[in-house]
């Protein structure tokens, strides 16, 4: 089975991109140099708005999911998996981890990639404000 969630965000002169763990998308348009770990601000949803079809894919341990972020020329793909214990409860953010911590912010764990591994050229392009970023989810159970 597979499911498709496209939406937008913007970027914000703050976006850092430096850690080493996770990546976040938020709907919220503020952002300080502190959020190292925040990718895209204004996101037109948070992960509380999801289906109810995206939450039970999820939350299956065998379902692969794959965060794509397109700005411009530039495409970055993580991939993680769900886990039985993800909520989907949180309205403004979205974290893809490296590890297996999981709260209701949590889109997926063990990534492949996390903020730091965004290239050079894509962080700067990111950081500009009038960067339209199209984000698309994917989720593939077997």
């Amino acid at each position: 089975m597979r499911h498709t969630v496209q939406f937008r965000a913007k970027g914000h002169p703050n976006i850092r991109s430096r850690h080493k763990t996770t990546l976040m998308t938020t709907v919220e348009s503020h952002l300080t140099p502190r959020g190292d770990c925040i990718i895209a601000v204004d996101a037109e949803t948070g992960l509380a708005q999801l289906s109810s079809e995206i939450k039970q894919a999820a939350r299956k341990p065998e379902t692969r999911i794959t965060f794509s972020l397109q700005a411009g020329n530039y495409v970055f793909e993580v991939t993680g998996r769900g886990d039985s214990e993800l909520t989907y409860t949180d309205e403004i953010d979205m974290v893809a981890r490296k590890s297996s911590y999981t709260c209701g912010r949590t889109l997926m764990v063990q990534c492949d990639k996390a903020a730091v591994d965004i290239p050079k050229e894509l962080v700067e392009f990111l950081q500009d404000p009038e960067t339209v970023i199209k984000v698309q989810l994917i989720y593939e159970t077997p």
